[in-house]
């Protein structure tokens, strides 16, 4: 039996590009976020 690198791959990449992607769009939507807020508080206060 021949473990190689290769066939771990997809186990380790999988879960690591999810993490990375999930993160990405977490930060990505609380930045959309916070911009439309303090864009509302601007807006108010004029």
């Amino acid at each position: 039996m021949d473990i190689n690198w290769v066939n771990f791959f997809p186990i380790v990449f999988l879960p690591f590009k999810l993490i990375v992607l999930g993160v990405g769009m977490y930060f990505a939507i609380k930045w959309h976020y916070d911009q439309d807020k303090k864009k509302k508080e601007e807006s108010a206060g004029q």
